[in-house]
């Protein structure tokens, strides 16, 4: 029996995930005062999540009994965002162009995919290693993005909207490769959708995805705005009074 979407072993995980998080994050928030406490709680989230990830690439390289080393590349968008999110925070400086990239891709990508996780029935429990690994790299990978928020370690900004231009023509570029070169029969869903049955390749996604991720730059600019705006009339009207 295998383990299943929605079932004990998959609320279990989701509700231990939320709570441990939802902790860690409060505590670094209210003790992580100093730059240097914030860096080492970052990369040390940063460290756990590229060890999730490359136990799972290496799961998959072993997963049906013969070594087939063209599985260690990530061939989906989750899976290369936690390899090279957790590299961008390892070595990377504050504010660095992947983080606009990536941070959208991990925290709504890695939430979405530990609350429906399809992948489950591929072992027999969730803690079969290519199941917990995959599990635990999405759940770092959305840690470590609101963390990168948390400690404003990201100014996110429409001035760095090449950023994302720049991101999917890599990821599209390795696709291509892993397709043509590695002999994979998809990559990035080029071809088969994110959800079966549906029209929702990578084609079809990523005009949606670019209107949307416009539409929340306008917001967040929008609000800064606002709240600067009101900083600056009450400065003002406080001053009238000095």
């Amino acid at each position: 029996m295998s383990a299943e979407l929605f079932g004990i072993e998959h609320f279990t995980y989701i509700g231990i995930t939320a709570v441990l998080a939802g902790a860690g994050l409060f505590c670094a928030r209210k003790f992580a005062k100093t730059e240097k406490a914030q860096n080492v709680i970052l990369k040390s989230l940063a460290l756990a999540l590229l060890i999730s990830i490359l136990t799972n690439r290496l799961s998959q390289v072993f997963r049906y009994g013969t070594t087939r080393w063209e599985q260690i590349i990530p061939d989906s968008y989750c899976g290369l965002t936690s390899l090279a999110l957790s590299i961008a925070v390892l070595f990377g400086k504050k504010d660095n162009d992947a983080y606009h990239f990536l941070w959208i891709l991990a925290l709504f990508g890695g939430i979405s995919t530990v609350v429906y996780a399809t992948f489950l029935d591929q072992g027999p429990t969730i803690f079969y290693l290519p199941t917990i690994s995959g599990l635990l790299h999405h759940s770092f990978s959305a840690t470590l993005a609101i963390a990168l928020l948390l400690f404003k370690q990201i100014h996110i900004t429409y001035k760095k909207w090449y950023c994302t231009l720049f991101g999917f023509t890599c990821y599209l570029s390795l696709g291509a490769f892993l397709i043509g070169c590695l002999g994979l029969s998809d990559a990035f869903h080029i071809y088969t959708p994110l959800i079966s049955d549906s029209p929702l390749t990578t084609w079809v996604m990523a005009p949606i995805y670019a209107v949307c991720y416009t539409l929340l730059l306008l917001t967040i600019e929008l609000v800064r705005k606002h709240i600067t705006k009101k900083k600056s009339a009450k400065k003002a009207h406080c001053n009238k009074f000095v």
